[in-house]
């Protein structure tokens, strides 16, 4: 089994490369489906879904918009709790469908933050794209309209995800052993 070393901790493979762009693929087809004739706003949520965006948006086929945010509530291996902008929305989505791009959804307060906070600027719609769900973590009712996968309520890095900013540059996810 191949493993990794992230700082001081130590990982195993738990989804492909290959299994993740499989996902994406099938992802990127549902939503390329069910906006067919419109233009949406993908909203990327930064830095951790970098990787996922850039994959999924080469699979996406609509004329489409992008812009970025970044929210945080991660230090280390935990979940804060507390939720930060730390760079806002740079895009007008009033009358927009905004789909927003995100790594992992886990405990949910933080895309619930964000829906709330684009809410307040009249989109059209918003749709909530994951690569990854943690469902036993959830806190609160989100809507996830497109999940790549659900995992287990375990810390993972790589694709992106990362421990203390390291480990985003794999192609595989690990989880912490």
């Amino acid at each position: 089994m191949k493993k990794i070393q992230v700082k001081d901790k130590s990982f195993a493979i738990s989804i492909p490369e290959a299994e993740i762009l499989k996902q994406v693929q099938r992802v990127a087809a549902e939503i390329n489906r069910d906006f067919a004739g419109r233009e949406p706003l993908f909203l990327p949520v930064l830095n951790g879904s970098f990787i996922f965006a850039a994959d999924l948006l080469r699979e996406i086929t609509l004329s489409c918009e992008v812009s970025f945010i970044k929210l945080a509530s991660y230090s280390g291996v935990r979940s804060t709790g507390e939720i930060r902008e730390v760079i806002g929305l740079a895009s007008d989505i009033t009358g927009r469908d905004v789909i927003i791009v995100e790594d992992i959804i886990d405990s949910g307060l933080t895309m619930a933050h964000m829906i709330e906070t684009l809410e307040r600027h009249n989109p059209a719609s918003i749709s909530v794209c994951s690569l990854l769900v943690k469902p036993d973590a959830l806190k609160v009712q989100i809507p996830i309209h497109y999940r790549a996968m659900d995992i287990p309520n375990d810390f993972i890095v790589g694709y992106g995800l990362d421990y203390d900013g390291f480990g985003r540059n794999t192609r595989d996810i690990f989880t912490l052993v």
